[in-house]
């Protein structure tokens, strides 16, 4: 299990390297970009979909068996209990104005729970790498989870079209309430990554698809960090919410989020 856990994690490196190489030709280009909206704040690119494309056969090639949910195009049913959920370009509002904060996104997940994730930023070179039960590396060192109390760093935040706005705004003035402060870049999947290595203190957001945020919460988790667990039957094709951070400012972050959007599940998982 540990042998195939390993392949598949390098397997991933590779492939995010590869896929991002491809995107960053389409972000050097992007005056020739054609950019589509998808509703509000959601935008995607001719770069999206052709980058997608070429993760999806290259995993079709290597694990032919397997299943596939991405961000742009169908699911694929697979036979072995493994899905490898993808997202080619998160923080594609950033990816189509010419800004450095975007990347691509490679888990794979069995039986509905995360055991491999890949997180590379093209623009700064940075693989975020890690699979259960192995811990989590970036270009091959060692990450940890913030250990710093709420007034001592930055919590990510991000928001979208399946969330009531209103809601981040009360989350924001309730950590800015604590003596925290707030940082977004338009790319959940890097702000977990970043939350993973200790840059962020946690990151949170009230709904996240599958391939936004598998990935991450499986690096903060082999981190030393905490997450709200998502459910392994419903996570791939409905996605959840999430809270994740460093294990002293979990607690708080659970609470400030139960009261900013309500009612949330209970469920905890930490290494």
């Amino acid at each position: 299990m540990t042998h195939d856990l390993d392949q598949r994690m390098h397997f991933a490196i590779d492939l995010a390297r590869r896929a991002g190489e491809l995107g960053l030709k389409y972000f050097r280009d992007l005056e020739n970009l054609t950019i589509e909206s998808k509703g509000h704040q959601d935008l995607v690119s001719d770069g999206d979909r052709e980058v997608e494309l070429f993760i999806r056969a290259a995993i079709a090639a290597a694990y032919p068996q397997d299943g596939i949910v991405g961000e742009e195009h169908a699911a694929v049913e697979g036979s072995t209990g493994h899905v490898w959920v993808i997202d080619p370009i998160d923080g594609t509002a950033n990816f189509v104005r010419g800004i450095p904060a975007w990347c691509v996104v490679i888990a794979c997940a069995k039986d509905g729970e995360a055991v491999v994730g890949v997180i590379h930023e093209p623009s700064t070179g940075e693989t975020f790498h890690g699979r259960r039960s192995g811990g989590a590396f970036v270009n091959g060192r060692p990450i940890k989870a913030s250990t710093a109390g709420l007034g001592e760093g930055s919590v990510g935040t991000g928001l979208s079209n399946r969330a009531e706005t209103k809601h981040v705004t009360v989350l924001i003035g309730l950590i800015m309430a604590e003596g925290g402060v707030f940082f977004r870049n338009a790319s959940g999947a890097l702000m977990l990554a970043y939350a993973a290595s200790g840059r962020l203190l946690g990151y949170v957001e009230e709904h996240m698809n599958a391939w936004d945020c598998l990935a991450g919460m499986l690096l903060v988790e082999e981190a030393g960090g905490m997450v709200l667990k998502p459910d392994p039957k419903t996570v791939l094709a409905q996605g959840t919410q999430v809270i994740a951070g460093g294990k002293h400012v979990f607690p708080k972050l659970q609470a400030l989020c139960a009261q900013a959007f309500g009612a949330a599940p209970t469920g905890i998982a930490q290494r």
